[in-house]
C-alpha cells in the first residue's frame, strides 16, 4: 500500500495517549466470530432512509415511490448468526434509547454498544449502529413529511408530542441531516477498506499498522454520533405540552424566558450535532483519500497476482476460483435449480465455463438455445457433471442500478446453471481484470477454465452455439479439432435447430433452405417448387427469412402459414439459424480463416451478407457435402428449365441434376477425368458427377 501519512486530525483531535487508551479498550471488546453481514447492502438501506428523510417534505403524491433493491431488508444476509438481523438491530436501538443505571455517560454508553457489537467486524458495527439509528430517524422524518397530508400522521405526531411548528427546530433538524450523511460516508470508507483483499496481495504491514487504528477510532466516533442523534430524536418526540404550544404564548416576561430558554436549548443541541459533524467531516477528509490510495494499490497488486496465477500450473482449480469469487464470501455461488448456496469447492475437478455478460445476460432466443445446447440435450448425459457454467453478471455502469439488480434477481431464479450470488460484491480488481485481460467489453463471452484452473479458451460461446456439449472440453484446441472434421453440408447448417430438421438430414432427404423478405418472390418460388414436387421430386422446404430477422419476417411467417400452410421453423428458430451462422463466421475468424481461404467462411458470409430482395436458396441432401447455392433471378431460370434437367434426376439425383443447369459441362461428351473422393459414411451409396462433363462417374474402391 502507499505510505499512509497521519493527517492533522489524528495529530491534534486528541492526545496520542488518549487514542492509545481508547484503541486498547475498543480492541478488548472486539471478538469477531464466523458471522458475516453484508454491510454494504445494509448501509445502502440506511442511505435510502437518509435520502428520503432529507428529501422535500412534499412526499405524498399519486406516483408510487420505488424502493431501492438493496434497501429491501429481506435481501440482506447475516450468515452464521444465532439471531436474525432485525433482532440485532432492535437490541442496538434499545441500547441507544434507554440509559441504563451507571451508563448515563456518553462514552460509557458508546463502549457498551461496542460490547454489544463485539462479534462483528468494524464496518458491520458501524452499519448496524446506523441501521438502529435510521429506524427512529426514519419514523420521525416520515411523520413530519406525512403530517400535512394524512390525518393518521397528525394523530400519531400529537400522541408522540412532536411540535406542530417545526420552524423553531430547523437548525437542529438541518444539523441532524448533515451529520447523518457524514456518518454514512465514513461508514462506506470502513466497509471499503475491510473489503480490500489485503491478505491475498501481501500488504505493507507498516502501512496497515497505521490504517487500522484510524478505522477503530472512526468506528468509535460514528457509533458515538448515532447515540447523540438518537437521543436528540427521542427528545424531540417527548417535548412537554407547554413547549409544543409555545408559539401561542403572549410575550410577557415568563413567556419570553421560556421562549429564549428553549431556543437556547435548541441552539445547544444543534451546536452539539454540528460539532460532531465537523469532527467526522475532518476524519472523512483524511480517511477517504487514504482508503482510495489503498484501493488503487491493492487493485494493482491484485491484477499482477491474477496475471501470475493464470501463468502457473495448479493441482486443481480451487486457488483460481477462490481469487476470482471467494475473497469476501465463503459461499459466493448459487445453484439456480436448487437455490442452494455453494462454495467454489463444488467446482473442483470440473471444467468451468465463465459466462460473463451484462445483467440482462443474452437475448431470449440466445439464452434458450444456450440452455438447449448445454443442459437439455440428450448427449449431455454422457458428460454430465464434467463441466459447469457460472454466470458472472457485470454492471454496465460503475455501480449496479436498481433496474439491473431486479433483472438479475428475476433471471437468477430461472437459470439452470450456477451463478455469482451477489455480483455487485465482486472485487473491482477482478472485474477490471476480466475487462482488460479477457477483453470483456459488454458483449457476452464464455471463458473456459480447465479442471486445473488454466484458461483454455477466451471465448467458447460461439463454439457452444455451433456444437453444444459436443464441444466439450470447450478448449481452443477442441475448436480447431471440430472444424478440421467439418465440411459445408446441410448437417452443419441446420444442426440442433429443430429435431425434425435434424431427422430429415439423418434420413438423407433433399432439403431446400431459402430466404427473402419479398413476399411476391416467396409466393412464386413456392409455386414453382410445388410443381417440381408434384412431378415426383421429393424435397423439404425451410424458410429462414434474412439475417437480423424482424417484424417483417414475423408478418411473412403469418401469411405463409395461412397461404402455404407449412413452415417448420418459428420466428425464434429462425433467429437461432442466423445466430449459428454468425457464430460460425466469428469462430472461423478467431482461428485465422477468411472467405478467400476457407469455403465454410465464404458460404456463411454469402448468406449473412446477402441483401438481395429477390431471395436465395440452398439445396442439399442429408450428410452429403454436395450443396448448391442459388441467388436472385438465377433460381427462376433454373426452375423454368426443370423439364430439361429434371430428366437427369433419376440417374444423377436432385442436386447433381440441378447442377447441370447451373454449371454447364466444360467438355462435350464423356471425358477421362478421374477424381479421388475421401471416404465418408454419407457417400458410401452415393453417386459422383464429373465436374468437367457433368456425367455420372463410374465408381472404383481403393484400399490404402
Amino acid at each position: 500500500m502507499t505510505s499512509v501519512q497521519s493527517g492533522s486530525f489524528w495529530q491534534h483531535s486528541q492526545s496520542y495517549l488518549d487514542d492509545e487508551i481508547l484503541i486498547k479498550k475498543l480492541l478488548l471488546s472486539h471478538d469477531p466470530d464466523r458471522r458475516r453481514l453484508n454491510s454494504e447492502m445494509l448501509l445502502s438501506a440506511v442511505e435510502n432512509i437518509v435520502f428520503h428523510a432529507t428529501a422535500s417534505e412534499e412526499l405524498v403524491s399519486d406516483k408510487p415511490v420505488n424502493a431501492n433493491f438493496k434497501s429491501n431488508i429481506s435481501n440482506i444476509e447475516l450468515i452464521e448468526s444465532p439471531e436474525p438481523l432485525m433482532h440485532t438491530i432492535y437490541k442496538i436501538a434499545h441500547e441507544m434509547l434507554c440509559k441504563s443505571p451507571g451508563k448515563e455517560d456518553l462514552h460509557t454508553r458508546t463502549m457498551a454498544s461496542f460490547d454489544l457489537l463485539g462479534s462483528h467486524r468494524w464496518g458491520a458495527k458501524a452499519a448496524l449502529a446506523l441501521a438502529a439509528f435510521a429506524i427512529s430517524y426514519g419514523e420521525f422524518s416520515l411523520l413530519m413529511q406525512l403530517r400535512p397530508h394524512i390525518p393518521l400522521a397528525v394523530s400519531i405526531a400529537n400522541f408522540k408530542q412532536i411540535p406542530s411548528n417545526m420552524s423553531l427546530l430547523k437548525p437542529q433538524v438541518k444539523a441532524l441531516r448533515s451529520l447523518s450523511k457524514t456518518m454514512v460516508d465514513l461508514t462506506k470508507c470502513i466497509i471499503e477498506f475491510e473489503a480490500l483483499p489485503l491478505v491475498h496481495v501481501g500488504p505493507d504491514m507498516e502501512d496497515l499498522a497505521v490504517m487500522k487504528p484510524k478505522i477503530y477510532v472512526t468506528a468509535y466516533w460514528i457509533i458515538r454520533s448515532t447515540l447523540v442523534c438518537s437521543s436528540q430524536i427521542k427528545s424531540l418526540m417527548a417535548m412537554k405540552p407547554e413547549q409544543v404550544h409555545a408559539k401561542h404564548f403572549k410575550l410577557n416576561n415568563s413567556a419570553n424566558f421560556s421562549y429564549f430558554s428553549r431556543y437556547s436549548n435548541i441552539t445547544i443541541a444543534a451546536w452539539e450535532l454540528l460539532s460532531l459533524d465537523n469532527r467526522l467531516g475532518s476524519i472523512y477528509s483524511h480517511l477517504r483519500p487514504q482508503v482510495d490510495a489503498c484501493r488503487r494499490q491493492t487493485e494493482a497488486k491484485m491484477h499482477q497476482k491474477l496475471l501470475s496465477l493464470f501463468k502457473k500450473s495448479h493441482i486443481d482449480n480451487q486457488n483460481v476460483l477462490q481469487m476470482l469469487f471467494a475473497l469476501k464470501d465463503d459461499l459466493p455461488l448459487k445453484d439456480c435449480s436448487t437455490q442452494e448456496k455453494l462454495g467454489v469447492s463444488a467446482l473442483k475437478s470440473k471444467v468451468v465455463l465463465l459466462l460473463i455478460s451484462k445483467p440482462d445476460l443474452l437475448p431470449f432466443e440466445q439464452l434458450f438455445f444456450l440452455v438447449n445446447q448445454t443442459y437439455d440435450h440428450p448427449r449431455n448425459d454422457k458428460i454430465e457433471g464434467s463441466y459447469a457454467i457460472i454466470w458472472v453478471p457485470i454492471s454496465f455502469y460503475e455501480a449496479w442500478t436498481d433496474a439491473e439488480q431486479k433483472l438479475f434477481d428475476f433471471i437468477s431464479n430461472s437459470m439452470p446453471c450456477y451463478l455469482v450470488r451477489q455480483p455487485w460484491s465482486l472485487n473491482s480488481a477482478v472485474v477490471n481484470f476480466m475487462k482488460q485481460e479477457w477483453n470483456y467489453g459488454g458483449e457476452a463471452i464464455m471463458v473456459v477454465l480447465d479442471s486445473e484452473g488454466m484458461i483454455t479458451n477466451l471465448n467458447a460461446l460461439d463454439m457452444v452455439f455451433i456444437w453444444g456439449s459436443k464441444a466439450y472440453p470447450f478448449s481452443l484446441s477442441r475448436e480447431n479439432e471440430l472444424w478440421d472434421g467439418e465440411q459445408w453440408k446441410m448437417q452443419l447448417i441446420t444442426n440442433e435447430i429443430h429435431p425434425i430438421l435434424t431427422q430429415w438430414v439423418e434420413e438423407g432427404r433433399n432439403i431446400c433452405i431459402y430466404g427473402s423478405e419479398n413476399l411476391d418472390w416467396i409466393r412464386e418460388f413456392n409455386a414453382k417448387m410445388k410443381d417440381i414436387k408434384d412431378a415426383g421430386m421429393q424435397h423439404e422446404m425451410i424458410y429462414v427469412g434474412k439475417n437480423n430477422p424482424g417484424e417483417h419476417t414475423k408478418e411473412i411467417l403469418s401469411i405463409m402459414n395461412r397461404e402455404i400452410h407449412s413452415n417448420l421453423l418459428s420466428f425464434t428458430k429462425i433467429q437461432l439459424f442466423w445466430l449459428r451462422l454468425e457464430s460460425m463466421r466469428r469462430s472461423k475468424s478467431r482461428l485465422g480463416n477468411n472467405a478467400s481461404t476457407d469455403n465454410v467462411v465464404a458460404q456463411v458470409s454469402a448468406l449473412l451478407d446477402n441483401n438481395n430482395d429477390n431471395g436465395w436458396a440452398v439445396y442439399g441432401k442429408g450428410l452429403s457435402t454436395d450443396i448448391v447455392r442459388v441467388e436472385g433471378d438465377e433460381i427462376f431460370r433454373c426452375l423454368n428449365l426443370f423439364r430439361q434437367w429434371g430428366e437427369n434426376v433419376g440417374r444423377l439425383e436432385f442436386i447433381d441434376a440441378l447442377r447441370t443447369v447451373l454449371e454447364p459441362p466444360l467438355v462435350d461428351g464423356p471425358c477421362n477425368h478421374t477424381q479421388v473422393v475421401p471416404y465418408s459414411e454419407g457417400l458410401v451409396q452415393g453417386k459422383v458427377v464429373c465436374q468437367n462433363c457433368k456425367l455420372l462417374m463410374k465408381k472404383f474402391t481403393i484400399y490404402e
